[in-house]
């Protein structure tokens, strides 16, 4: 089964554009879990912009009320406050992306040929901590096997160009190429997760096209979906249409 982890990004964003603490980031990750989604994600960002440190260390006390559900922590390893966090708090997985600090949004995965050798030891110093690695990467099946080699647990599969191709005359060599990517992940021995403009829309033909997806983490697009429905209501408007996939 493809467990849903709900990205609470947008939900901090919003509260930081006032002083009040509303809407609170601890109360729509208990939404969200208890509508049915199987963990929760953060990004938290050298400038704060969105996820600040002291909501790490807040869900990490309320995922300690669900045992079964999964924190996963994204960010870049090279820069804070990534692996502080990962130290301090133990996430169940910690998903390592390339991101500039001053990026707009994740928009690229790892050069492992560049950043392959020096990510080996931040891999194996996070699994030392008892958390699982997830390198985010583009669907390049030769590049699966440099994951497995350098350590990680599993890859994110970088998916804005799934979602750009989507409807479109595309649609169907873009998703082969993930499918060939995640055949090749799975060969090499790595569980592979999902994430980036994933939705209602295009998230079904996503899952009966690439096999043995282990987790997709979605935020905006489940957030802006939740402005109309209510954020239960998306979460399990989301389990529905992954449900839709199953044989």
């Amino acid at each position: 089964m493809t467990k849903l982890s709900v990205n609470v990004n947008k939900i901090a964003l919003l509260r930081n554009s006032r002083n009040l603490g509303i809407p609170s980031v601890v109360r729509a990750a208990d939404i969200a879990l208890r509508a049915g989604a199987h963990g929760i994600t953060v990004h938290p960002r050298p400038d704060a912009r969105h996820i600040r440190a002291s909501d790490v260390h807040d869900l990490s006390q309320l995922l300690k009320q669900w045992p079964d559900a999964e924190f996963n922590i994204e960010g870049n390893p090279f820069e804070p406050p990534l692996l502080e966090l990962a130290d301090a708090v133990r996430p169940q997985q910690c998903t390592l992306v390339p991101d500039d600090p001053a990026a707009f949004t994740s928009d690229h995965g790892w050069d492992l040929a560049r950043h392959g050798d020096r990510l080996r030891p931040v891999i194996a110093g996070l699994q030392d901590l008892g958390v699982r690695v997830s390198l985010f990467m583009d669907p390049l099946p030769e590049a699966m096997i440099i994951a497995a080699a350098i350590g990680a647990d599993r890859v994110e599969l970088y998916t804005e160009p799934y979602a750009a191709a989507f409807g479109t005359a595309e649609e169907v060599a873009t998703v082969a190429r993930y499918a060939e990517a995640a055949r090749s992940a799975m060969a090499a021995g790595l569980e592979v997760n999902a994430g980036h403009d994933l939705s209602q829309a295009n998230l079904p033909l996503f899952l009966s096209a690439v096999p043995g997806l282990a987790e997709v983490s979605i935020g905006h697009a489940l957030i802006a979906d939740a402005l109309e429905l209510g954020l239960a209501a998306a979460v399990e408007a989301y389990l529905r249409a992954m449900d839709r996939t199953k044989p």
